[in-house]
C-alpha cells in the first residue's frame, strides 16, 4: 500500500474545485450577514425599539424552509439562460435575485416604514436561501468524492469571510456614507459565486432528472427527491441521526454568553477569548477537518468529530465549576471551536455524500434543514429553563449526555454497514469513493 504523507492532505486545498468552493462560500455567507447583526445595528441606530429589532430574527426561519422550493432548482429549466446549463443558469438568476433583494433593503427607510423594511428583510432571506440551494448543489457536484471534505472546509472558510467581510464593510461604509450606500456596496459579494459558475461552467457530475418538461414531470420533480431518499436502505435511521446529532452541541452553545456573564467576565475578556480566540480556533478546526477527512476517511473522521463535540461540552462544565478563569475560558472556547470547525467539515462532507446527483439541490436542502430544525426549535425553548433548574455544571453534563445518542447511532451505522449503504451517487461517482477507508488522492 502506498504510504501517505501530510502533504497528501494539504495538496487538495490548491485544486481548482476546492478554490471554487471557497468563492461559492463567500457569496453564500453575505446575505445572512445582511439580515443578521448588520440589520440589527442599523435598526438600533435608527431608534427602532428592541422588541421590534429582535422580531426581525424571524427572517432567518426562511432558511429552514428552503427544502419546500429546492426542487425547482433541480426540476425547472430556465428559458434562454438554460443554455448555460441547469446549475449555472440558476446560479446567475439566484445571484441577481440576491442583489435585487439587498438593493431593495438598501432603499427602504426603517424610520419611515418599518413594515416595508420587514418585508425587504424577508425578501433577502428568501433570495439568500435560494442562492444557498443552488450554491450547495453546485459545490457538491463540482467536487469529486475525494474532495468532499476539503471542499466543505473551503466553503466554510468562504462563508466566514463572506459573512464577516460583508458585515465589516457595511459598518465602515455606513459610518461614512450611510446605510443605503453600505448595502449597495455589499451587494457585490454575490459576484464571486456567479463568476465561479461562468468559470467552471456546468458540473461534469450533474445528472439531469428529465430531458423534457411537461406537467407530469414537473409534479414528479417535487416528490421524486424525497421518494428516492427514503427508498434507500435505513433512510429513517439516517434521518434520525441527522435530526439528533447536534442537539447537545446546539443546546450548550445557546447559553455560553449567559455563563460568561454570570461568571463575571468583562466585555473585553469576552471579545478576546470568545470572539478572537474562538474565531481562529474555528478556522484551525476547519483546516484540520479537511486533512483528517483525507487521512481517515468518512466514517472514522465523522465518528471522531462527534466524540470531540460531545467532550467539548464537558470543558464548559469544568469552566462553570472553576469559576472566573481566563485560562479556563480560553481553553474551553479553543477546544470547542476546533471541535466544531473540524466536525462541521466532515459532517457536511457526509451529508453531501448522501445526495443523489439527480436531486442534489432538493436533497441537500432537506438534509441541512433537518440538521438544524431540532436544535433551533427544541433547544431554543428549553435551554434557559434547564440552566435555571440544574445550574450550569449539571446543565453542561446533561448536554454531553444528549450528544451521546448521535455518537452511538453513527457508530452502529458504521459497524452495520448502513453508512456505506446510505451513500448516494454524490459520494461514489467520480474519483474516489466516500465508502472507502480513506479517499484516494
Amino acid at each position: 500500500m502506498e504510504s501517505r504523507t501530510w502533504w497528501d492532505g494539504v495538496r487538495p486545498y490548491v485544486e481548482r474545485q476546492p478554490i471554487a468552493a471557497f468563492l461559492l462560500g463567500i457569496s453564500s455567507g453575505f446575505p445572512y450577514a445582511m439580515i443578521g447583526a448588520t440589520l440589527t445595528t442599523r435598526l438600533a441606530q435608527d431608534g427602532i425599539d428592541k422588541k421590534t429589532v429582535t422580531a426581525f430574527s424571524l427572517a432567518f426561519l426562511v432558511y429552514n424552509l428552503k427544502f419546500l422550493w429546492a426542487w425547482i432548482v433541480d426540476g425547472v429549466r430556465l428559458p434562454i439562460l438554460g443554455r448555460l446549463g441547469q446549475r449555472v443558469s440558476w446560479l446567475i438568476v439566484a445571484g441577481v435575485l440576491v442583489i435585487a433583494a439587498v438593493v431593495n433593503l438598501a432603499l427602504v427607510d426603517p424610520r419611515a416604514d418599518i413594515q416595508a423594511t420587514a418585508m425587504a428583510a424577508i425578501f433577502v432571506g428568501i433570495a439568500g436561501a435560494t442562492f444557498d440551494i443552488v450554491i450547495d448543489a453546485y459545490r457538491i457536484e463540482i467536487l469529486e468524492p475525494r474532495q468532499l471534505g476539503v471542499g466543505s472546509g473551503m466553503s466554510q472558510y468562504g462563508w466566514r469571510i463572506g459573512s464577516a467581510g460583508a458585515g465589516a464593510l457595511a459598518l465602515v461604509v455606513a459610518e461614512r456614507a450611510g446605510w443605503s450606500s453600505a448595502y449597495l456596496a455589499c451587494a457585490a459579494f454575490a459576484l464571486p459565486a456567479m463568476v465561479t459558475g461562468l468559470w467552471l461552467r456546468e458540473p461534469e457530475r450533474y445528472r439531469a432528472t428529465v430531458e423534457r418538461r411537461d406537467l407530469g414531470e414537473a409534479v414528479r420533480a417535487v416528490w421524486g427527491p424525497f421518494v428516492q431518499f427514503f427508498a434507500r436502505p435505513g433512510a429513517i435511521v439516517v434521518l434520525l441521526f441527522i435530526l439528533v446529532h447536534k442537539v447537545g452541541d446546539t443546546l450548550a452553545n445557546l447559553t455560553l454568553r449567559l455563563l460568561f456573564d454570570d461568571l463575571g467576565f468583562t466585555g473585553d475578556e469576552i471579545a478576546f477569548y470568545d470572539v478572537f480566540v474562538g474565531f481562529w480556533a474555528y478556522l484551525i478546526g476547519i483546516f484540520i477537518g479537511g486533512i483528517l477527512y483525507a487521512r481517515l476517511g468518512l466514517k472514522r473522521s465523522v465518528l471522531l468529530a462527534l466524540i470531540l463535540m460531545a467532550i467539548s461540552n464537558l470543558s464548559f462544565a469544568a469552566l462553570a465549576a472553576a469559576g472566573h478563569s481566563n485560562l479556563g475560558m480560553a481553553s474551553a472556547i479553543g477546544f470547542e471551536n476546533i471541535a466544531s470547525g473540524y466536525g462541521g467539515v466532515v459532517v457536511i462532507a457526509y451529508f453531501s455524500a448522501l445526495c443523489d446527483l439527480r436531486f442534489t439541490a432538493a436533497q441537500f436542502a432537506l438534509i441541512s434543514a433537518a440538521a438544524s430544525v431540532v436544535g433551533r426549535v427544541a433547544t431554543g425553548t428549553t435551554a434557559g429553563a434547564l440552566v435555571e433548574r440544574f445550574g450550569y455544571v449539571d446543565f453542561y453534563l446533561l448536554t454531553t449526555v444528549l450528544a451521546l445518542p448521535g455518537v452511538v447511532l453513527f457508530w452502529w451505522m458504521s459497524r452495520s454497514g448502513l453508512v456505506d449503504r446510505s451513500i448516494g451517487s454524490a459520494g461514489t461517482a467520480g474519483e474516489g469513493d466516500a465508502r472507502e477507508g480513506a479517499p484516494v488522492t
